[in-house]
């Protein structure tokens, strides 16, 4: 299943694979950095003395906010400048603030952590996506991108299955640690191992690339409606997405009273390999179906957004933990795989000048709405309803903001009717 096509016209295709690899790894840390506190959300919320409003603004906003904004400018360097150094000091960053987070004391403390891990997580994917668009054709840059995007599902599962099992044998704080440091070394790896492709190399009509600001680029993305469909629909995805994502650890602990290894090692595996298959699967078909009618590029993710819906509400309401994880099997299958070719459409639509910056717009819409709101909604929901619904309350603020992805899938629809008119509009 991994894609064909060289760097540019004299690269091999065994080192754009080895290239893919690499940029695999660096997202799988991007996500296990910042996942491993939804598993150690209970423990420091104890010992810090936090609400779950507080605890959603630490694993949502106090990310998301730098993350995004600083997206833009590192986009634009990335567009310009060398897009591996951007990552490579993007990875040694986060993985120090996420050392820095064991030794927090207070909540704002760990606020001003989850901060600098954003900061350095924004320099991650607008530059990957941009670099893996160098290195694989148009034909095959879905499933380029659906292997990358593997990255977040396995740093959702070893987030939660290190976390899990190393909470409970050295602590929170020393967690953070194990998990950060081999973050210092990799970016090394990604320093000295991966090499700068021909921007625009394997495009139908290579040029070279004039210097556009990231106002134009904004611009020209906006005028185009698949964009706007795309942008919201994504980002209604993600909100709902990454808010069960964020919680749905804390609902097996609270209501089926789980221990952190059995959350990690069995809810962990399922969820994630699932997911992880189901991104894959998604990369594929949207280039296979893609290549005969363009519109399936977002009418794939648009139906497994749709169709996951009731396979996570499953997860969510089922009374015994062994049938909610059942749940998360077609739940990961169906539901995703939306992001790749999300941005495969993006990538597409613009000139290789324009394709670090207008992935960070993507991304834009999709952490903001997503890490943005998400968790801290959920958090929200889950102290208003505490009063009456007693521990049970995760459980119905997740099916609330999980119903929200119906909107989403409607607009990833509506973005495939117009496709085809805006490829090659810009």
């Amino acid at each position: 299943m991994t894609p064909d096509g060289p760097a540019d016209r004299g690269s091999s295709r065994t080192y754009a694979r080895y290239v893919l690899g690499v940029l695999l790894l660096t997202y799988t840390f991007n996500y296990l950095d910042r996942y491993v506190l939804t598993i150690l959300l209970e423990p420091v919320k104890q010992e810090l003395g936090a609400s779950d409003t507080m605890m959603g603004f630490l694993i949502g906003p106090a990310f998301a906010v730098l993350y995004t904004t600083l997206g833009f400018p590192i986009a634009r360097w990335a567009d310009r400048g060398s897009r591996r150094s951007i990552i490579a000091l993007g990875f040694a960053v986060w993985s120090a603030f996420t050392i820095a987070s064991g030794a927090v004391r207070s909540t704002l403390q760990l606020a001003v952590a989850r901060i600098g891990v954003g900061i350095g997580e924004a320099a991650g994917a607008a530059p990957s996506h941009s670099l893996i668009s160098d290195y694989f054709p148009p034909a095959s840059r879905a499933r380029a991108l659906s292997v990358f995007q593997v990255g977040v599902y396995l740093g959702q599962l070893l987030g939660l299955v290190v976390g899990g099992v190393l909470v409970g044998q050295i602590g929170w704080r020393w967690t953070f640690v194990v998990v950060g440091l081999p973050g210092l070394v990799l970016a090394l790896v990604v320093r000295f191992t991966v090499r700068e492709p021909v921007r625009g190399g394997l495009d139908p009509a290579p040029t070279a690339p004039d210097p556009v600001s990231i106002g134009e680029t904004v611009r020209a993305l906006w005028k185009l409606p698949t964009f706007r469909l795309v942008a919201v629909g994504a980002g209604l995805a993600s909100f709902a997405g990454t808010g069960y994502g964020f919680w749905i650890p804390t609902l097996f602990r609270r209501v089926h009273e789980l221990s952190f290894t059995e959350i990690g090692t069995q809810f962990g595996l399922i969820s994630a390999v699932s997911a992880a298959a189901g991104s894959l699967i998604a990369g594929v078909l949207a280039d296979k179906l893609g290549q005969r009618d363009v519109r399936w590029l977002l009418r794939v993710p648009a139906l497994g957004v749709l169709l996951s819906l009731p396979c996570l509400l499953g997860v969510c309401l089922w009374p015994t933990p062994f049938g909610a994880m059942a749940f998360a099997i077609p739940s990961g299958l169906l539901g995703a795989g939306w992001a790749p070719p999300c941005y495969s459409v993006v990538q597409n639509l613009v000139p290789p000048a324009m394709r670090a910056v207008a992935a960070a717009v993507l991304i834009f819409f999709v952490t903001m709405l997503g890490m943005g709101l998400g968790p801290q909604v959920v958090g929200f929901l889950n102290d208003w309803l505490e009063p009456s619904l007693g521990h049970l309350a995760v459980r119905w603020s997740l099916v609330i903001v999980l119903s929200t992805s119906l909107l989403g899938a409607g607009l990833l629809a509506l973005g495939a009717r117009r496709l085809p008119e805006d490829l090659g509009a810009i």
